[in-house]
Parts: structure tokens; C-alpha cells; sequence
């Protein structure tokens, strides 16, 4: 996996130059360039440095202080960060992260995927991303909505429901995004569809927080059936991470009659083979926020081991990574595909490292980036945009109905892309493909700005 064409090779070289200090948003984009080799000698009119040097910069990068004060009464300072990186097809669209792991670089990274994921989902959004090294866990309600009102009070006057629409990502769940959405209907003295991922009693979607990881699952049952002549039934699945992603698609892998044997968070994993058992995996991290140790201890016949790093040693034919980014490195690749895993879909954002990555590109298994595979949540916030806009609310059937279509569209144009451009089969060329020459047509139409 080598950039070969020079003048993709130069964009490369242009933006580490820029960006010296941004690996992740570097490996992003080595990714991206890579995928679009065939599409430079096939339609060069799509891959000009006219659109390329404009669309590795965001369009807009604020970083804020957060100033807030916690149970003692001491003041405590974090920052605060909104990518707007590009909104050629439509408003700046993506998902707040409060994690001690937040900066400049890892919001840019996010911000550039979000504008391909977007494009894929087919509806008329732009790309943002934003966040906080901020960390909810610990911190009790008041403290939480102590920094959430602060950080509104800097990104209001960024937003707006025909703007910028922010939603959950690490560390922002439904309480969070209350708090965010109260301060800042209060500032605007409006009320508007201005966030998504809003419970469903205050203008929010059926669907949402299910979304990606159903999502997921999807787009795995589809891939596995038009692709092995398969299905996720009585599959051994391998799951990380606890929060939304990994526990709805956990629910819905279970639902297609697969066998889902771990989860994780950042204490360490936990293997049950006689299956998760997904009310107490809910009870505890869900209702009781506590520590993924606890499933242990409520049920012995499962098994609990300190830190991350072995989950991928566990035998199993699909892998679904739900944690963070680059949580599989070459080493863990190997030991996957030594024990036959047949399918990995990326439910975290650029779940593999670039060298697990490019071991993938050598052997015969199926794997889905994350801008394709974990593309449900921001489709259904979408479909919350389009709900608040019009002033309805549809069912969950309906908005369930709705995902499976948009993810099985996103099979279909990865499977066409990869196919016109000379690599059928291979979704992570169809999807770097489908997604960019959306935008790039977009970017071209509307001249330069």
C-alpha cells in the first residue's frame, strides 16, 4: 500500500508539511490517496490539485476554553474543539467526543472520515467533528452539566440547525447531549433541530442510539450473504468496547442468531462463551455505569482479564471493533486471521492501524472501513434532522426500515465503485472511491471557495 501516483504523493508531502504533528489525520489521508490511484488515471479531472489541496484543509478549526467548576468549588479548565471541514453537500454534520484523548489532531482525523462517511449515507450533509479532553467518568451529574453549559456558551455561535449540527460520539451520551441542547435553546432563546441524538420526548429519532451498531450488523448480513453465501447466523462474533456502538451491535448480531463471545472498556475484556448476556452487559454499563469487571462477578461462568490487548486473540469468524481508533495493530491482524476470522467491519472510526490495514489488503478476508461500516448513526441522525424540519415523528419501524436501506445502499455503491475502478470486491477501494467522488463532483460544481 504505497502512494505511487506523484501528484497524490505530493498532496501527501503537503499536508504532513502542514500538519507535522497529526499522525492520525496523516494515516487517514495516506489511506484515502491510495484508494484513489485508479480514480486519477480513470477520471483525472476528479483528483486535481484544485480539489485535493483544498479538501485535506477544514474549513473551519476553533478551539475554545472550557471553564467550569467541579463538586469542591475549584475551577477546573479544559478545551474545547469543532472541526467544520467540509460542507459541500450539505450543513457541517458530526459528533461531539469528550475524552481525555481529544485534540487537535484526533478531532482533524475525525472531521476528514466524517466527509466521505457522510457522502456515503446519501443524504445532503457536510462534515464536522468536535469535543473536549474532558472525561465524564467520574464525574457526577452536576459537574457534567456544569461543563456542558460552559462548552455550549463558546460553540453556540458556531451552530445552527441550517449550519452546524452536532451529535454524541466517546463520552456524549443523551445526558450530555441534554445538557448541551438545554444551554443552548436557552442562549438562542430558540428551539430548533440544532443537535441530534435528543431524547425521543424532546424532538429526538426512534432509533438513534441503536443506530450504529444496528447499522453494523446490517451491512455485515448483507456483505456476507451477496459476498461468502452466508449470514451472521451461528457465527462466533468479537466484539469491543461497551458503550452504544458495541452493545447494540451485540444486540442485533444476537438477533441474526450470531454468537457474540467478549466486550471491553478500558480496564480490560471480558470472554463468555455461552454468549454476552446482554440485559446484565445493559444493567451494568447502561443503567449502573460501572466497570466491565462487574459482568464477573454477577455471572463466574464468564472470565475477566486486565487490559485490552488480548480480545483479538479469541477465536471467532467476524470481528467488530467498537472501542477507539488503531485498537488493531499488525500483531493482532495476524493472530485474527490465523484463527480464521473471515469478516472484520471497523465499528469504531479507522478501527486498524495502518499496517494491520495493509496485511488485510494481502489475504482473503472481508473488511469494511469505518466510513462505510459505522455510517448508521450519523444516517439516522440525518433522518432526525429531516423529522425536525418538518415537524413529525416517524415510527421506529419506519426509521428502522430506513437504516437497513441506507446501509444496504452503501454495500451497493462500495460494491460499484471497487467494481468500475478495477478492484471488484474490495470495500475499502469502493468506499474511499464512492464517498470522495461525491464530494469532489460537489466541490468542482461550486467552483473555488
Amino acid at each position: 500500500m504505497v502512494i505511487e501516483n506523484n501528484k497524490l504523493a505530493d498532496i501527501y508531502d503537503l499536508a504532513k508539511q502542514r500538519d507535522p504533528h497529526k499522525p492520525e489525520f496523516h494515516q487517514a489521508l495516506s489511506e484515502l490517496l491510495i484508494s484513489l490511484q485508479p480514480v486519477i488515471e480513470k477520471n483525472p479531472e476528479l483528483c486535481t490539485r484544485d480539489i485535493l489541496e483544498r479538501l485535506i484543509e477544514p474549513e473551519r478549526l476553533i478551539q475554545f476554553r472550557v471553564a467550569w467548576r467541579d463538586r469542591n468549588c475549584e475551577t477546573r479548565v479544559n478545551r474545547g474543539y469543532r472541526v467544520q471541514f467540509n460542507s459541500a453537500i450539505g450543513p457541517y454534520k458530526g459528533g461531539l467526543r469528550f475524552h481525555p484523548s481529544v485534540n487537535s489532531s484526533v478531532i482533524k482525523f475525525l472531521g476528514f472520515e466524517q466527509t466521505f462517511k457522510n457522502s456515503l449515507t446519501g443524504l445532503p450533509l457536510g462534515s464536522a467533528k468536535g469535543g473536549s479532553d474532558f472525561s465524564p467518568r467520574g464525574k457526577t451529574d452536576d459537574e457534567i452539566m456544569s461543563f456542558c453549559q460552559s462548552f455550549m456558551s463558546e460553540l453556540f455561535r458556531h451552530i445552527g440547525a441550517s449550519t452546524d449540527i452536532p451529535a454524541g460520539d466517546i463520552g456524549v451520551g443523551n445526558r450530555e447531549i441534554g445538557y448541551l441542547y438545554g444551554e443552548y435553546c436557552r442562549l438562542m432563546n430558540i428551539s430548533e433541530g440544532t443537535m441530534t441524538g435528543k431524547g425521543v420526548f424532546a424532538g429526538g429519532s426512534m432509533m438513534r442510539t441503536e443506530a450504529t451498531g444496528y447499522g453494523l450488523c446490517y451491512f455485515a448480513e448483507e456483505m456476507l450473504t451477496r459476498l461468502r453465501n452466508t449470514s451472521l447466523k451461528d457465527k462466533k462474533v468479537v466484539v469491543s468496547g461497551s458503550g452504544n456502538v458495541a452493545i447494540y451491535a451485540i444486540e442485533k448480531a444476537q438477533e441474526f442468531g450470531a454468537k457474540v463471545l467478549t466486550a471491553s472498556d478500558s480496564g480490560g475484556y471480558i470472554i463468555d462463551e455461552e454468549g454476552i448476556d446482554l440485559p446484565l452487559l445493559k444493567q451494568i454499563k447502561e443503567k449502573e455505569r460501572l466497570r466491565i469487571k462487574e459482568y464477573v462477578v454477577r455471572k463466574p461462568s464468564a472470565v475477566y482479564y486486565e487490559g485490552c490487548e488480548g480480545i483479538w486473540s479469541v477465536p471467532c469468524d467476524v470481528v467488530m471493533p467498537c472501542a477507539t481508533q488503531n485498537e488493531i495493530n499488525k500483531q493482532d491482524m495476524e493472530i485474527l486471521l490465523r484463527n480464521g476470522a473471515i469478516a472484520l467491519l471497523e465499528g469504531s472510526n479507522m478501527s486498524c492501524t495502518y499496517d494491520a490495514v495493509k496485511m488485510i489488503s494481502q489475504e482473503d478476508i472481508l473488511y469494511v472501513p469505518s466510513k462505510a461500516a459505522n455510517a448508521g448513526g450519523v444516517a439516522v441522525s440525518g433522518l432526525e434532522m429531516s423529522q425536525n424540519a418538518g415537524h413529525i415523528f416517524w415510527s421506529r419501524d419506519r426509521v428502522d426500515k430506513m437504516l437497513q436501506d441506507i446501509m444496504r445502499n452503501i454495500f451497493d455503491n462500495c460494491m460499484k465503485a471497487s467494481e468500475e475502478y478495477g478492484h471488484a470486491g474490495n470495500l475499502l477501494m469502493g468506499a474511499n472511491i464512492a464517498g470522495y467522488i461525491k464530494v469532489a463532483k460537489a466541490m468542482k460544481w461550486q467552483g473555488v471557495i
